[in-house]
């Protein structure tokens, strides 16, 4: 099996791999804070920093840690990280704290974080293991600024709080809410998709195997509930 060189680590998660126009994780925060272009970069940023130091944590304490008791662990990890910088927010961006608000906290079961964790951290070096949180991150934080730019925009007639001249006129209120944040959400992997052209993982193949969070999961209880909805 080819292992990946740092530079593909580092680049797959901007856009073949990225975490959520392919893998399809993080769908509640990136709904959520994506009504405005400094929320959503607010989130971005958070969620990445999280990211890059518990996967270096754990990528330290993988030999460490039980298998029978990692999860719990990686979430410990990651839970520190969260109210880290829950702190530094408050402490020093109180309104970007007061933004996010309960979202913020909630990275801590963000399955992005957690899946990295499993899938990637706790199996690699801690300087891969980095350059992969670095990677996702940015991923992550791209993505929400696409969505968050077309919907602040068409829905807000404005970007980054600042109104758009003639825009702001002919705001669709529709694009701050939850359908329009749908719309926007699938027609940005529908572009993803094209522009990958098939070369993104996942996107065919709908077993378990294929799945980028089977690490998270019972494979036992996934075989059962297929069978009972057979």
């Amino acid at each position: 099996m080819k292992k990946d060189n740092n530079l593909s680590i580092l680049l797959k998660g901007i856009l073949l791999e990225n975490p959520v126009f392919v893998l399809i994780l993080g769908t509640c925060p990136t709904l959520a804070t994506t009504t405005t272009v400094i929320g959503a970069f607010s989130m971005g940023l958070a969620a990445a920093v999280v990211l890059i130091c518990s996967n270096a944590v754990i990528s330290l304490l993988r030999k460490v840690i039980p298998d029978t008791a990692r999860i719990p662990c990686y979430i410990i990890i990651i839970a520190g990280f969260v109210t880290l910088v829950q702190m530094f927010m408050q402490a020093f961006l109180p309104a970007i704290y007061d933004l996010l608000g309960v979202y913020l906290a909630l990275i801590t079961v963000n399955c992005i974080i957690l899946g990295r964790a499993e899938m990637f951290a706790g199996k690699n070096s801690v300087g891969k293991s980095v350059l992969d949180g670095v990677g996702m991150g940015i991923g992550f934080t791209l993505a929400l600024l696409s969505i968050s730019t077309i919907r602040e925009i068409l829905g807000a007639g404005s970007f980054a709080g600042i109104e758009i001249p003639f825009i702001s006129n002919y705001k669709i209120e529709f694009f701050v809410k939850a359908p329009g944040g749908l719309l926007v959400y699938g027609i940005m992997i529908a572009v993803v998709i094209k522009l990958t052209k098939g070369r993104a993982p996942y996107k065919k193949d709908f077993s378990c195997a294929g799945c980028p969070s089977k690490g998270l999961c019972n494979p036992e209880l996934c075989r059962d509930r297929v069978k009972e909805e057979a």
